[in-house]
């Protein structure tokens, strides 16, 4: 059994309003949760890390291992209706958020495709949720909200009305 439920993804509808969008719940094998939250690098400073940077756990290498993997780029090209093959990917990450994150944007134009997805054990917090945004001035102009819950994914194809941001949260 893999660590990516590819299946999930395949089977959830893409939502295109207001920007082509999937999210997937449970998205991950709950039986790895254990070996991939104890690979997690101690991350005492808020930002987004590349990899290079921090020394992880096999778990949590595993984990980008299978991202990086041809079936789980064949599984977003198919969503996307996108060949990605040969394009580079950029994994970050982040361990912490400060009263600086959050605002509305809509990411890098040098990117296709925005994977997120959230390690978080538990998230009871109101914010901090990622909100896809209707428009790029007003954070309560949702079209959808992410709770960045242990094992959910959202992958979008960015554009240049791919807003999305969240409520502050510090921690």
């Amino acid at each position: 059994m893999g660590l990516l439920k590819l299946d999930a993804l395949a089977k959830t509808a893409l939502t295109a309003d207001p920007y082509e969008y999937v999210v997937v719940e449970d998205f991950l094998n709950e039986a790895a949760k254990a070996q991939i939250l104890g690979g997690f690098p101690d991350m005492p400073n808020a930002g987004s890390f590349p990899l290079s940077e921090l020394q992880i756990g096999q778990g949590l290498q595993a984990l980008f291992d299978a991202l990086e993997g041809p079936e789980f780029r064949q599984a977003v090209e198919a969503k996307f209706g996108l060949n990605l093959e040969g394009k580079p990917t950029m994994f970050t990450l982040r361990g912490r958020c400060d009263a600086r994150d959050g605002r509305i944007h809509t990411d890098s134009k040098k990117k296709i495709i925005t994977v997120l997805l959230y390690l978080n054990e538990d998230w009871q917090e109101e914010g901090g949720r990622l909100r896809l945004l209707k428009s790029g001035e007003d954070l309560n102009a949702i079209a959808a909200e992410v709770s960045p819950k242990f094992g959910t994914l959202l992958v979008f194809r960015r554009s240049d009305r791919s807003w999305h941001g969240h409520e502050q949260y510090v921690g």
